[in-house]
């Protein structure tokens, strides 16, 4: 699914096939989930392939490195470059990019100076795919802030979101959603939540969840149409009400959702400002 025999990587500095990259058993990353990524889209636009706001992925990127006291030693300008060359080198047009910095061997709770950066790219569709999601509350909760940088995208953070989609699934619900530490409604395990009601929409404030790229472009977008979106904290009973709701995300794009703990929206999906905002965004990603 994520590569074949002649596909190729960018692993520091150079580039070889995917089939013959190698790691260190002993890396501190893969024993304890010290490492940093984003996920980014390259679309085909009538001016050519289109990585989606590169620069805000790459200054993310670099934000949480910092935070986690990793030394990112190419600039954001080079890994852009280094990504459009990676599409390239790959014959891809309309590709999820996974640039993935990771530690070498290292077993003590400590920084290291051993550093590696990854950058590969695939096929993949929208990550939640096109029907409407069907969500359930989850008994699991968002990391408290004071445990870590939650607005830092860090490998060990999704161990979180695993245990918290795992369980939606085993109880026959589609996705699920996170509350924060004083149960107000957060996120979801990979993307962002917004909900609508009576002509606004609302969506949690920063400080509990990860800044997501894709939750500020809908910002702009429903600007730019004329909807209010308010930022402010709500319970879970709030959302039950809601006309509508959607989840936001670089590989879900704007995912609509039917039902959260089996309260169906008020609206059809067609009828809802998020409908409105789902085509919206993909004129704008599909746009150089």
């Amino acid at each position: 699914m994520y590569y074949n025999n002649e596909t190729q990587i960018f692993l520091d500095g150079k580039w070889l096939k995917a089939i013959d990259g190698k790691t260190n058993l002993y890396s501190q990353t893969l024993h304890y989930g010290s490492g940093v990524f984003e996920g980014i889209r390259s679309y085909k636009t009538d001016e050519g392939t289109s990585i989606f706001k590169a620069r805000e992925h790459y200054e993310r990127l670099h934000y949480s490195a910092e935070k986690m006291h990793i030394k990112l030693n190419y600039s954001v300008d080079e890994l852009i470059a280094f990504t459009y060359e990676l599409l390239k080198k790959n014959n891809l047009e309309d590709a999820y990019i996974r640039p993935l910095v990771y530690l070498g061997q290292n077993m003590s709770l400590q920084p290291t100076e051993e550093v590696h950066v990854m950058l590969c790219a695939w096929e993949w569709g929208r990550y939640l795919g096109d029907a409407q999601l069907n969500l359930m509350t989850s008994s699991f909760q968002r990391p408290n802030p004071k445990s870590c940088f939650v607005q830092a995208k860090v490998s060990g953070h999704y161990t979180n979101s695993i245990l918290a989609t795992t369980e939606a699934k085993q109880k026959g619900f589609d996705e699920a959603l996170l509350l924060d530490i004083n149960e107000n409604v957060a996120e979801g395990p990979g993307a962002n939540f917004f909900f609508e009601k009576d002509g606004k929409l609302y969506t949690c404030p920063l400080g509990n969840i990860l800044a997501g790229i894709t939750r500020q472009t809908i910002f702009e977008l429903a600007e730019t149409l004329g909807y209010e979106v308010v930022e402010k904290f709500f319970k879970v009973e709030e959302v039950y009400d809601a006309d509508g709701a959607f989840y936001t995300g670089t590989a879900a794009e704007v995912a609509a959702i039917g039902s959260l703990d089996n309260h169906k929206f008020k609206l059809d999906w067609e009828d809802t400002i998020g409908y409105q905002l789902a085509i919206a965004y993909q004129k704008c990603v599909h746009t150089k």
